[in-house]
């Protein structure tokens, strides 16, 4: 059996700011969700996990071509941890055996597969158990966390979601520059200058 790297691409938030659901804002001919899963699918990991909650059913239609697991997550209100933990255990129902798994959201519309690629690039080369996105000063998603952390990942108590994990083990972490990475879609002027672009 191939030892693989799995995907959780986080899309259950209600996007509050912004008033409608950033998931299917449009950014290059398509929603910022199909973008998110297309660029997933195309990295070569497997399996790729979608975890949805608000507007579940707006969503399912954008992204129901691909081969990835859906997910639903009734407790998204709860927050961040929770849809990691609906990831992380689907991905431990799999019958494949999982290396790691990288963590995306569907809002930084810099993402690419060559980032994805990178990130798994490092996690080889360097053995880290955390490969994490930096930009603006910050360490952030998308990362990739190996499996050693999955018991962790399924006990997030707060709703800082991965970056509390990235925090807690700081001196393990191994980076990739991603600076596009702090442009994220929280409001619609982040929107409309993205639109700008």
């Amino acid at each position: 059996m191939n030892k693989s790297i799995g995907i959780i691409i986080l899309a259950a938030g209600a996007s509050t700011r912004l008033g409608q659901p950033k998931q299917l804002l449009i950014y290059k001919g398509n929603s910022l969700i199909f973008n998110t899963v297309e660029i997933a699918v195309n990295s070569g990991c497997s399996p790729i996990i979608v975890v949805l909650g608000a507007y579940a059913d707006l969503i399912l239609p954008e992204i129901s071509n691909f081969p990835v697991k859906i997910v639903e997550n009734s407790d998204w209100q709860e927050g961040m941890n929770t849809s990691i933990g609906a990831g992380i255990n689907t991905l431990q129902t799999t019958q494949e055996i999982i290396e790691a798994v990288i963590i995306m959201v569907c809002d930084q519309p810099f993402l690419s597969t060559n980032l994805i690629q990178k990130m798994i690039d490092v996690y080889y080369l360097k053995s880290n158990p955390i490969v994490a996105s930096e930009y603006a000063g910050v360490l952030g998603v998308p990362a990739l966390f190996s499996s050693s952390l999955f018991p962790e990942m399924l006990n997030l108590k707060t709703d800082k979601g991965a970056k509390q994990i990235i925090n807690k083990y700081s001196r393990q972490v191994a980076t990739v520059n991603f600076p596009r990475g702090e442009i994220d879609i929280d409001t619609f002027t982040d929107y409309e200058s993205l639109r700008r672009e």
